[in-house]
This record gives C-alpha cells, sequence and structure tokens, in this order.
C-alpha cells in the first residue's frame, strides 16, 4: 500500500520541476567537469596515491591537548561509509538499472572514480578549516570551509541549513522509507509498524550523542558489508559463465550501442549519475563532515580516506548489487517495472530461494539503520554551525525520528524525488566553494608530498603553505603531542 495522501500534490510538483531544472544538462555537466578539474590538477591523485590511502586508515588518533583519544581515522572512516553504504547500495542500484538499463551500472564507475578526487579535495578542505568543539573534538565540512576559507559566512550558514534539512529529514526518510519496504515485501508488516520500530531504535542511538554514533557504526558497518559481499561473491563463483556476457551488456548499454537511437543512453547516464551521486556522495558535501571529526596530524590524511570510501562504496558494493541484479533473469526495465528494494530481493531470491527476500531485509535493516546515525551526525554538526542550543538540538533530534517514521510511510516515487533534489542543490553549492579553494587543497598536498618524499610521518603547520589561513587555528607550531610520533604511535 502506497501511502500517496503523506505528501500532497503541489508539493510533489514542486519537487519534480526542481529535479527538471537541476538534474538536466547543467548538474551532469559539473559533475564531469569538477572530477576531471580536480583529477587533472591533483595528477590523479585518487589513483597516484591509492597505496597511501590504506597507510592512512590504520593510524592510531592523534592525542588531543587535553590527554585523551580523538575520533581515530578509521572511526571517521566509518561514519561516512555509515551515511554512504545504505539504501543506494542495494535499492538505488536497482533503480538505476530498472530506469537506465544495464549502462547505468558504467556511468556510476565514471561517477565514483572522478568523484574519488572530488571527495579527496572537500575533506581535506574540511580538516584545514576544522574547529574545536566544546566536548575537546573537532567539528567542520563545507560550511566552515565557507565561512573561513570564503569569507562567505552567509553561503556557509545556507549550506549548514541544507544539509540539516537533506541528511537529517530527507535521507533519513529515504532509508526509513526502504527499509518499510524491504519488510512489507519479506513478511508482510505494514510500513507503519515497521517505521515505529526504526524510529525507536534511531532514537536510542541518536540521544546517545555523536560518541555512541561512532562507536556503534564503527562495528556495524565492516560486518554487515563483509557478510553482504560474501555472499554476493559466492553468488558470482557459482554463475562464473555469465560474468563476461554481464560485462559486456554493461558496455554495450553505456555508450549505446543498441540503444544510441532510442534515447536510452540518456537514462543511462542520467540514472547511473544520480545514484552513483546519491551512494557515494563525492562533491555533495556530507563526507567532510565527518572527515573533520578526525584527529590527524595531516589534513591530507583524511582526504585520501575519503577518497578510499567512494572507491569502496561505489567500485565494491555498488557493483556487487549491481552483478546480483543483472544476473536476475526476470528483469523488467522502464518506468512501469517494478522498482526499488524488491527487485533486489527478488533477484536475490532467485539465488537463494525464499530466504533471499529475508536476507536482503536483514542487510538493508543494518545498512540503512546505520545510514541513519550518520545522517544525523551530519545534521546535528551543521546545526550546531548555525546556533548552538540545546533546546533547538533536542528538538532536531525528535523532528529527525518523526521523520524516519513519515518516510516510513511515504511512498516511494516520492521518497527517491525529494532526495534527487536536496541532493543536487547541496552539490552545487558545496563544488562552488572547492573550486574556490583548490589552490589550498594543492599547496596542502605539496607539503604532504614533501615530507612524504624525505621519510617523515607528514605533519600539517599552516606556516608551511603560502595560502591565507590566518583565520585557522587548530594547526600552530606543537599544537599536538603526537606531532613527533610515526604511524605505530611511537
Amino acid at each position: 500500500m502506497e501511502n500517496e495522501g503523506v505528501v500532497p500534490g503541489w508539493f510533489k510538483s514542486v519537487i519534480e520541476v526542481g529535479n527538471d531544472l537541476l538534474w538536466g544538462d547543467f548538474l551532469i555537466g559539473l559533475l564531469i567537469l569538477a572530477g576531471l578539474y580536480f583529477s587533472i590538477s591533483s595528477k590523479f591523485v585518487q589513483f597516484r596515491w591509492f597505496k597511501e590511502m590504506f597507510n592512512v586508515l590504520t593510524e592510531k588518533a592523534e592525542t588531543l591537548p587535553d590527554g585523551r583519544k580523538g575520533i581515530a581515522p578509521f572511526q571517521a572512516f566509518a561514519i561516512s561509509a555509515a551515511s554512504r553504504v545504505g539504501t543506494g547500495n542495494i535499492a538505488g542500484v536497482a533503480t538505476a538499472i530498472v530506469l537506465g538499463g544495464p549502462g547505468a551500472v558504467f556511468w556510476m564507475w565514471v561517477i565514483a572514480f572522478f568523484g574519488a578526487a572530488t571527495a579527496f579535495f572537500e575533506s581535506t578542505l574540511a580538516q584545514v578549516y576544522k574547529v574545536e568543539d566544546k566536548d575537546g573534538g573537532f567539528r567542520g565540512g563545507p560550511a566552515y570551509y565557507m565561512e573561513k576559507g570564503l569569507n562567505q559566512k552567509w553561503l556557509g550558514v545556507f549550506f549548514a541549513v541544507l544539509i540539516t534539512v537533506t541528511f537529517g529529514f530527507v535521507f533519513n526518510g529515504l532509508q526509513a522509507n526502504t527499509i518499510a519496504h524491504a519488510y512489507e515485501e519479506a513478511f508482510n508488516i505494514d510500513r507503519w509498524v515497521i517505521g515505529l520500530v526504526i524510529a525507536a531504535l534511531a532514537a536510542i542511538v541518536i540521544f546517545g550523542g555523536a560518541r555512541w554514533i561512532a562507536n556503534v557504526t564503527g562495528y556495524i558497518v565492516p560486518i554487515m558489508a563483509l557478510i553482504y559481499l560474501g555472499v554476493i561473491f559466492v553468488i558470482l563463483i557459482i554463475n562464473y559463465d555469465r560474468v563476461i556476457p554481464m560485462l559486456t551488456d554493461i558496455f554495450q548499454n553505456a555508450f549505446g550501442i543498441r540503444e544510441v537511437f532510442s534515447g536510452a543512453i540518456g537514462a543511462a547516464i542520467l540514472n547511473g549519475f544520480q545514484r552513483g551521486l546519491f551512494s557515494n556522495e563525492a562533491g555533495m558535501g556530507s563526507a567532510p563532515n565527518a572527515a573533520a571529526s578526525a584527529a590527524v596530524s595531516h589534513p591530507v590524511k583524511q582526504g585520501l580516506i575519503q577518497s578510499l570510501g567512494v572507491f569502496f562504496d561505489t567500485m565494491i558494493v555498488c557493483t556487487a548489487t549491481a552483478i546480483l541484479i543483472l544476473m536476475y533473469t526476470d528483469l523488467s526495465y522502464g518506468e512501469e517495472a517494478q522498482q526499488g528494494i524488491q527487485v533486489t530481493q527478488a533477484a536475490m531470491g532467485e539465488q537463494m530461494g525464499a530466504f533471499g527476500a529475508t536476507f536482503i531485509a536483514i542487510v538493508i535493516l543494518l545498512f540503512a539503520y546505520s545510514s541513519i546515525l550518520g545522517n544525523y551526525f551530519y545534521g546535528q554538526s551543521n546545526l550546531n554551525y548555525i546556533k548552538e542550543n540545546k533546546t533547538l538540538l533536542f528538538a532536531f533530534k525528535l523532528l529527525v525520528v518523526l521523520m524516519v517514521f513519515i518516510g516510513a510511510i511515504m511512498d516511494l516515487e516520492t521518497a527517491w524525488s525529494m532526495a534527487d533534489l536536496f541532493m543536487a542543490l547541496m552539490a552545487v553549492t558545496n563544488l562552488v566553494a572547492v573550486f574556490g579553494l583548490s589552490n589550498v587543497v594543492w599547496q596542502v598536498a605539496a607539503d604532504y608530498k614533501t615530507q612524504l618524499r624525505d621519510g617523515k610521518n607528514p605533519v600539517f603547520q599552516t606556516n608551511n603553505i603560502k595560502a591565507d589561513l590566518s583565520d585557522v587555528d587548530e594547526w600552530g607550531e606543537n599544537r599536538y603531542a603526537y606531532r613527533n610520533q610515526d604511524r605505530s604511535g611511537h
């Protein structure tokens, strides 16, 4: 049952018009331009320092001035992965393939390849312009580098409002919607019941504080990803003879070899880019909020880690789901065909029998629930940027929990359309700022490279670069005890 009355018709029309305006040639062109610019200007940092990404991922957290350990690089990676790895990886991929054909998978790869460089730039900036919070940790993100780097406080406030609404309400509603549809399909449970359960589970952690979020997601994300990928890997081995034909189909559809005159190539690009952006979030300005929270000795380290997160999300998790769906013998295409999580459940059911739909329902609960927690973290961080007020924060928490319930009973099409519109607005606003501050990233990356070449564990100080960082006070000389340690903490 689709609850059409939850969202009024006029609001749906506004969303549709907004998506048509932003998701025409404009945003797709902007994403391609940004990816090319950041990749070429950094000499393809996403490949050049691929090995270094794994080196920094395992580093210990930096020691804060009061002697406590900050959030470790891996924990920050887990928070951003919790938001990235979710509905987009299971339901979003299915929708992209149904509406855009197998070629949409290729364009998801494209946006991830170039998006990895974009992620490096935005997350490095988040570390450069981070600030210390009242609990002794750090927070930051696009709002902070818009204010401190571009000297545009109004733009920072605008983005903070946008991301608070997008992640706190819109995206969390979509995550709950996907869970509810999955359990309705697998167990025939009314979606309002599932909505109440998810809202209650979210409230338990949300009211526990940000460190609860870091701890919970740090355990959930690796476990759920390994189990899901393990099952897909076994399915791939069993169906090894279908891999080459499937990959051929992806490339043929991507370049319109069979559909160039039918307009399907445009559908493949549009859906591949939309679902790819929703899944890996590169350029959207969300992951930098998690990147800023990490206690590291150099901003580039979190830039590399978040770049790795894009590869992990799209090249591994999304591709695994695509493989499963493209093996489904009853797969149908077009707007009238079944979409979303039910497609993935049906595909898994073909491989695993009756347990397939149940397995996907369990996986999506873990994926989407961790995304709800990560999304809340982004919203809270930006709400504190706008105004630190306990009453306002408490009201925000209540509204997030309420939106989780409302999202569960919302119709599928509206949930996805709202997500597309708001993530487009975020991406446009954030990319303007990242373009404007790209020279800072080049200088910070050059400093990192120089220290690596000298055999050092890179440590950042503002006086090492020429850019004006007079408003940055977290990277002064001898700011942290960690500075003379090597990567093992000695």
